[in-house]
This record gives structure tokens, sequence and C-alpha cells, in this order.
């Protein structure tokens, strides 16, 4: 694994794209003393499972990319379920390659033509909503590598 995937993995884990979504439940299930009846829909929230100090540790909520140096299968313990920022299974996103890449051409556009910082101005306080967003925007400043910009 190249070492330009521990912070996009750590990423993903902290501020992933979704929070997930519902998913019908075709027969009755029981989960512990829970017990699901049929025709309903379920929220899983990944969100929840990759802040979970219990999987990931006592600093859950540091960034952390070096967590995913030996992989991701060891850094979630062998456990599928820890750690899957575009869903699991047959159930996957259908976006992940196409979020992925656009996130990467997007990025390396803006990378040749600008440097950013962020404004002393913003303050960190990500939202769960339907994705994960700043509650107050993220506030930077562009300024251009070259003067012809």
């Amino acid at each position: 694994m190249q070492t330009d995937h521990y912070d996009y993995y750590e990423t993903l884990r902290l501020y992933g794209p979704s929070n997930g979504l519902p998913r019908g439940v075709a027969r009755e299930v029981q989960l512990g003393i829970l017990v699901l009846p049929s025709n309903i829909d379920l929220l899983v929230q990944n969100i929840a499972l990759h802040h979970d100090p219990y999987l990931w540790g006592d600093d859950v909520h540091l960034f952390k990319p070096e967590r995913f140096a030996k992989g991701i299968a060891r850094s979630t313990n062998y456990n599928a379920a820890a750690f899957f920022p575009f869903g699991l299974g047959p159930r996957s996103c259908v976006g992940m390659s196409f979020a992925t890449t656009e996130t990467k051409i997007v990025l390396s556009m803006i990378l040749q033509r600008y440097t950013f910082t962020l404004s002393p101005a913003y303050v960190h306080s990500p939202m769960p909503i339907v994705d994960l967003q700043p509650q107050h925007g993220i506030q930077v400043i562009l300024e251009p590598l070259h003067n012809n910009d």
C-alpha cells in the first residue's frame, strides 16, 4: 500500500461521504434482545462505527493516517464492518470510483494553480446531516501560484 493512501483512508474514516442510507428489512431480524419487524427501514450509521473507540482506540477523534500503515484489514482488526465509507457488500455506492476519481482531478487542478490556507476565522465544527458538513462553512484563503492566473 502506498503512503499517500493513509491520509485518504483516515479522512474517509473521520469525514466520510455519507452517514448511511436506509436499508429495507425484508424479514424479522433479532439484534441481541431487540427484534426488528419486517418491512421497516433501518438506517445504518457508518459514522458511528468509524468513530467507535472500541474499534479505533481512545484517540478515535484524532486525525492519525498511520492507523492505515499496515493496510485496511489490519487497521480494523480484520473486521469488514469497521470501515466502509462507501457502503459494504452488494449495496456499496455505485459512485465510489467516480467520486474518488473526480475528487483527485478537481484537487489536482486547484493545486496546480493555487495555494490555500485556512482562514484565521475558521472554526472546525463538522455536523452530521445527510452527510458530514462544516457547520460554519470552510473559510480558506486562495493565492495564485502564478501571476498570470
